[in-house]
């Protein structure tokens, strides 16, 4: 399992739509959006879907993104 910081977790928490491959998708959507100011969005944005792209849909399923606070 992918082990994702706080920062990747709150990013795919806001983008997420409940699949692996729509998670994907709205990630590169967002990133067409980006201006070369947004760099660290760009980088950040870049290790969750280099992370993702290694994951199955059932490791993906297995993360707790909503975890009880």
């Amino acid at each position: 399992m992918k082990d994702f910081t706080r920062d990747e977790r709150i990013m795919m928490m806001l983008y997420n739509p409940g699949t692996r491959a729509g998670l994907v998708a709205e990630l590169e959507a967002m990133r067409l959006q980006l201006t070369p100011s947004e760099r660290r969005l760009e980088r950040l944005s870049r290790s969750v879907l280099d992370k993702l792209d290694g994951m199955t849909e059932a490791e993906f399923d297995g993360l707790d993104l909503y975890p009880d606070i």
